[in-house]
């Protein structure tokens, strides 16, 4: 794995002079056998590679409108080194070969860095020694080309065998909903895993839930952008038969895939220094909510507590851009070190995971620092 991230750089540049499949969209279900081949779909949303960069073996895959499958693999590398492949889906930019419409790159520090949700779920073999992970890459400029320097943010779902991830663990976190063993290595930039102590297939987040907790490490930097965000599988034995049956991006609450389209609602108030609106991404037991909150006063804002209640007993997993507490159904959320100002006309957001049953309405009752907020 350490090995895949020293070579990169080379290898898609070997990719250049490869047979490729770049920039046409897939309609039907299309193969792909080329070591660097891809293609594109749902209109361009979203790039399927194939991307057999650590192994000569032959790897084919078969894209579909939502995701793709490996229908041939037979790779046999030595578990304590580098996997024979990455075949991935993703949206941004990968060494130039760009989705459309993504809106990255994209600094962190802009407020927009908030509102990116993905989703991805996957089909496991029953055989094979693999990851099942994300690879989330950031830049210290809005690099569309080349190999990113800043970090490398890898989710694993899965894993099977005795693999590890780059460098050593360095904790444990609870995250989106589930806990995780934190690792972290260096291989030119940072790399940062977060491997899932319970094996899923499916994963639902914000990307800036994991982003948060690699910057409170002293891993990320809220200057650097965000430049792609992929979904696949680094194969170290077999890979037949592992699928990403969909994945998903959202930014700015407009999904890029058939999920459910995000809804925006106003949210009650009764006036004052403050406006707020809530933003929520739902699925079936399971939603994202963003709220953003804006000082309507003539002065500043330092050091802020939002006070708001859940009508319907939701409950709070996670969260992102302030410390978020819960008591039954009333829910506090206090900036944290880096955003705890918000200036006369300004304003600030956070967002967090829950879960919900029966049914899922908008929270009411939002306040600032004790103050009532409009909608």
């Amino acid at each position: 794995m350490k090995m895949r991230m020293i070579t990169a750089g080379l290898v898609m540049l070997g990719s250049v002079a490869a047979s490729l499949v770049v920039g046409q969209a897939a309609h039907a279900d299309t193969t792909i056998c080329e070591k660097y081949g891809s293609t594109t779909i749902q209109g361009g949303k979203y790039v399927v590679i194939n991307n057999n960069w650590g192994d000569d073996t032959q790897q084919c895959i078969n894209v579909t409108g939502t995701g793709f499958s490996v229908t041939q693999a037979s790779h046999n590398k030595p578990q304590n080194g580098a996997p024979g492949s990455y075949p991935a889906v993703y949206a941004g930019c990968h060494y130039a070969n760009c989705s459309s419409g993504s809106g990255l790159p994209l600094q962190v520090s802009n407020s927009q860095f908030n509102t990116v949700q993905t989703s991805v779920s996957m089909t496991y073999p029953g055989s094979g020694v693999y990851d099942a992970a994300y690879d989330i890459w950031f830049d210290p400029t809005p690099r569309k080309d080349g190999q990113n320097t800043g970090a490398e943010l890898m989710v694993w779902l899965n894993h099977t065998g005795s693999i590890q991830p780059v460098g050593s663990k360095v904790g444990t976190v609870n995250l989106a909903g589930a806990t995780w063993d934190v690792w972290y290595g260096n291989s030119g930039w940072n790399v940062v895993s977060y491997v899932r102590t319970s094996p899923t297939n499916s994963l639902s987040f914000a990307v800036r839930t994991f982003f948060d907790d690699m910057v409170n490490r002293g891993y990320g930097q809220r200057s650097w952008y965000l430049t792609s965000v992929q979904a696949g599988f680094e194969p170290w034995v077999g890979g037949t038969g592992l699928a990403v049956n969909n994945f998903s991006y959202s930014i700015g609450g407009v999904v890029q895939s058939p999920s459910p389209t995000p809804t925006v609602s106003p949210t009650p108030g009764n006036g004052g220094a403050c406006r707020v609106s809530y933003s929520k991404n739902e699925w079936q037991g399971g939603f994202t909510g963003n709220v953003t909150v804006t000082n309507t006063s003539s002065s500043s804002v330092n050091g802020w507590n939002v006070g708001f209640t859940f009508p319907n007993g939701q409950k709070i997993t996670g969260y992102w851009g302030a410390d978020v507490t819960q008591s039954g159904s009333s829910v506090t959320a206090k900036n944290l070190s880096y955003n705890g100002s918000i200036p006369a006309g300004g304003n600030v957001s956070f967002g967090f995971q829950g879960t919900w049953s029966g049914s899922n309405g908008n929270p009411t009752g939002f306040t600032l620092n004790g103050t009532p907020c409009s909608s």
